[in-house]
């Protein structure tokens, strides 16, 4: 869902699992589908681990355990936590597209797969890349109370656990950055922009 991005505070899903690529967060068999609709690729979101071969969920996965189930909403689960190298792979965007269906809004990890960072920035998930103690401050925080909320400051550029305080600073791009506090994909920002770029090609002309 395209929302305009200000300051995230919510509870967050662990999922402290290292080299998580693009087959593991949506099956390839999802990437025949004629279809965007955001809830058919937010249930495919891990759904080898989610699901047996029966579509029964699987016992234990985070995603199934009930301090971590409910779907995301105002300040309930909007941030996954996820271990090191997260999106590598494949360069499906089905993966982003999955994770946005789901509900989440941040992905917070220590190191991403360029090409997924850049695919979910594009979907309106923003990936926040922190160091590995903090990541692992977190992981840890979050397992052992399932309450514990996260604030992202997109305008700051900031991410806090707001259970010890602690606070680093995340790199985006201006470009991106504006798009996302905007709700702009790359056509709306030049649409945007439609009567500066007309005055551009008509002063051209002129030449």
């Amino acid at each position: 869902m395209r929302q305009k991005f200000d300051i995230i505070e919510s509870t967050c899903v662990p999922l402290p699992l290292e080299n998580v690529d693009t087959d593991q967060i949506i099956p390839a068999r999802f990437l025949k589908a004629t279809t965007k609709d955001e809830k058919f690729f937010g249930d495919a979101l891990f759904r080898d681990w989610r699901f047996d071969r029966e579509g029964n969920p699987v016992p234990g996965f985070v995603l199934n355990r009930p301090e971590f189930s409910a779907e995301p909403s105002e300040g309930v689960h909007q941030i996954l936590v996820a271990g090191k190298n997260f999106g590598s792979g494949s360069s499906r965007e089905h993966a982003a597209w999955a994770i946005a269906g789901y509900g989440f809004r941040v992905v917070i990890s220590s190191f991403f797969a360029d090409i997924h960072k850049n695919n979910e920035l594009n979907n309106f998930v923003l990936p926040v890349v922190v160091s590995e103690e903090f990541l692992a401050e977190l992981l840890a925080g979050v397992e052992s109370d399932p309450q514990l909320k996260v604030r992202v400051d997109v305008p700051a550029q900031t991410v806090t656990n707001l259970a010890t305080g602690r606070q680093e600073r995340f790199e985006i791009s201006a470009y991106k950055k504006y798009c996302l506090m905007n709700a702009l994909d790359d056509i709306d920002y030049l649409l945007e922009r439609k009567d500066i770029i007309e005055a551009y090609e008509k002063n051209a002309r002129a030449f």
